[in-house]
């Protein structure tokens, strides 16, 4: 009986396609983002772990290494992986320069590895090992064959020795000697060795993922609301913002503001005369994003204003806002970059149900638009950071096109890789992430509405994990110009030192706005908004007036600066506290050294107790260790016994506890 053979449409291997294909896999390698189609974030001087699921057929042992390439580096710098167990690998690199970076990882079969721990367990177990050894003396001679010079002899000398007859145990011992291991490792020929595809990384400066952001508007800096604030006036204030411990200082947009349709104070649709305008709806007879609003002052004074606050060590943030009063000189000098009804009118920006009547928006994609309108909104950035702005807050960016972004950041941190795009996008998760992938190096979050114990652990959780741990970095504004959350209008001052500690301690880089230090909270009835708001009047401010919590700011800001653990976003853990008022979480560096307990109650109006557990396993201790603790905000140190604790807050007193923790000697 005879059959005819299946066709079959299911491709498949050769012999010799299948003997060419890499007996060893390597899976799930990390940092890596839509298969390198967009880079990881490390940043400079701080270590990045690379992991990777390693294995191959057999029993063979493997040797595994990253390669990671500084920008503009032409050789690879070679780290060795460490096998955490079942077929998971990792190592660290460190970048040393900023911009775009690549790492890849190899893996071969370490022959003289395995070979060594046949021996060893066979040694060990008492099997005569005679032909084993002869085994070692030709796999000593290969390697002398693959090198020369130092290496060669240090080889020779090792195979004299072995020749010398000595005993087994010796022989053994020395096929076994570390330094043996080293010289034939530096002289194998890395059997069936693989490696990875390159990975992309964005190396950004410590700024990047470690800061302390204070917002202000520059025209509020003055006693009086009939005396527009000057650049000189922000002078008078930027040692206040110092010696909070604020890194950067960001104003709003400071161009020219337009007259048509523009808004009167708490956003009424008729200016009345002497109305200041939304400095976000840019653009007039002065200039448009290239130019400052007269009243602020010059070039010159904003160019003094920047030298004096690198003197205090702050670094000026700008806002870009890429939007258009009516007014502004684009829409007579380049009106194909916007799109115009059939009537000769152009459509007002929106997002309802809000409506923006002071202000349009250009068309990334009309008529003469390309290339035009992207080069002159890149040299606009270009210009700025000639005049020593290295920061930019960016204005709804989820509403621009994400092939510009990708463009115009790539484009800019070529030339400038130490500038740095904050993302301000409250949109959908995806679209978020997306502005992290595109090249914005960090990003507003909804950390202002996680209220709940259970809300703000899960956002902690999934801020620390892959893919968010790898693309997204958070900066944790507790209030802006245009929020004020819910939680604040009525919380009193222990609310706002609730959300300035979870800002704090949650994220490397959180910001607030001006007023929050002065519990400032007024809103309009029903609305997440401020009454009397900023954004349409100058609005003076008594930053001395009884209970600020300047104080706490500062001392927070300070243990901060002191405590690496607190110096990103990474490194959260959540432990137990058997009270769902009290959010209860640890913050440590991967070596364990830095451990930062946070206890925080989410009740400002109520005291609050719990039993809590100090994480001893982390640490390696028994249950019943005696561990150091000290209160960071107070000083104050004691001995904890166990592992299972108590406490109590107090919201009139302090509603959180920051604690470092450590093993008792």
């Amino acid at each position: 009986m005879s059959s005819e053979p299946l066709d079959s449409a299911v491709p498949h291997l050769t012999i010799r396609e299948a003997v060419a294909l890499p007996r060893i896999a390597i899976e799930s390698v990390q940092p890596l983002i839509e298969d390198g189609r967009f880079a990881a974030k490390a940043v400079q001087g701080r270590s990045r772990a690379v992991t990777a699921v390693i294995f191959t057929d057999g029993h063979e042992k493997l040797a595994c290494q990253v390669l990671w390439r500084d920008p503009l580096a032409g050789d690879w710098e070679r780290i060795p992986m460490r096998s955490l167990g079942n077929d998971h690998w990792q190592a660290e690199f460190t970048p040393r320069q900023l911009g775009r970076g690549e790492f890849t990882i190899e893996a071969w079969i370490d022959t003289y590895a395995t070979y060594c721990d046949e021996l060893k367990k066979k040694f060990a177990a008492g099997v005569p090992v005679s032909l084993e050894l002869q085994e070692g003396e030709h796999l000593l001679r290969e390697a002398m064959a693959n090198t020369s010079g130092e290496l060669l002899q240090r080889l020779q000398q090792v195979l004299n020795r072995v020749e010398g007859h000595p005993s087994v145990d010796e022989r053994v011992a020395i096929m076994l000697d570390p330094h043996t291991i080293e010289a034939v490792v530096q002289s194998e020929t890395h059997p069936h060795k693989v490696r990875s595809d390159a990975c992309p990384v964005d190396v950004d400066r410590v700024e990047a993922e470690f800061a302390s952001w204070y917002e202000l508007f520059p025209r509020s800096v003055t006693d009086d609301p009939e005396r527009h604030g000057t650049f000189r006036d922000v002078v008078g204030r930027l040692d206040d913002v110092a010696a909070m411990g604020f890194d950067v200082l960001y104003f709003p947009p400071i161009h020219p503001i337009g007259r048509t349709h523009r808004k009167g104070r708490n956003n009424s649709l008729k200016a009345e005369a002497g109305d200041p305008g939304s400095p976000y709806a840019i653009g007039s007879e002065d200039g448009g994003h290239e130019a400052i609003h007269p009243e602020l002052g010059t070039l010159d004074d904003f160019l003094a204003l920047v030298e004096e606050a690198k003197k205090r060590k702050l670094e000026i943030a700008l806002d870009f806002a890429i939007q258009c009063s009516p007014d502004h000189p684009w829409l007579r000098e380049h009106p194909g970059w916007f799109t115009w009804r059939p009537d000769g009118t152009i459509r007002h920006a929106e997002n309802p149900p809000k409506k923006y009547e002071d202000i349009v928006n250009v068309d990334f994609y009309a008529r003469d638009s390309i290339p035009d309108l992207w080069l002159a909104l890149r040299d606009v950035v270009l210009g700025w950071v000639r005049h020593g702005v290295k920061m930019f807050r960016v204005d709804n960016p989820h509403t621009k096109p994400l092939p510009f972004w990708e463009w115009m950041i790539a484009d800019i941190r070529s030339q400038h890789p130490d500038v740095i795009f904050l993302s301000e996008a409250f949109t959908r998760p995806a679209m978020m992430a997306r502005l992290g992938k595109v090249g914005y190096a960090q990003s507003y979050t909804y950390f202002t509405w996680r209220n709940t114990k259970e809300e703000l652990s899960e956002f902690f959780t999934q801020l620390n994990q892959p893919p968010w741990s790898d693309c997204y970095r958070p900066n944790f504004f507790v209030n802006t110009p245009d929020i004020n959350p819910y939680f604040l209008q009525n919380s009193g001052r222990a609310g706002f030192l609730i959300r300035a500690a979870l800002a704090t301690m949650g994220a490397g880089s959180w910001g607030m706005y001006s007023g929050f230090e002065i519990c400032e909270a007024a809103p309009v009835p029903g609305k997440e908004e401020y009454l009397d708001s900023e954004k349409y009047e100058i609005k003076p401010r008594d930053f001395r007036a009884p209970g600020n919590i300047i104080a706490e700011i500062t001392h927070l800001n300070r243990i901060r600066r002191s405590n690496p653990a607190l110096q990103t976003h990474l490194g959260y853990q959540a432990y137990t506290a058997w009270n769902d008022n009290i959010f209860y979480f640890g913050k440590r560096t991967p070596d364990l050294k830095n451990f930062i307990l946070v206890a925080i109650s989410l009740d400002p109006h109520n005291a609050q107790e719990a039993h809590f557990e100090l994480p001893l396993w982390e640490l390696g201790l028994p249950e019943d260790a005696e561990t150091q603790g000290e209160d960071l905000m107070n000083g104050h140190t004691w001995t904890w016994y166990g592992k299972t604790q108590w406490m109590r807050i107090e919201p009139w007193h302090l509603p959180f506890g920051i604690w470092r923790l450590t093993a008792k000697n």
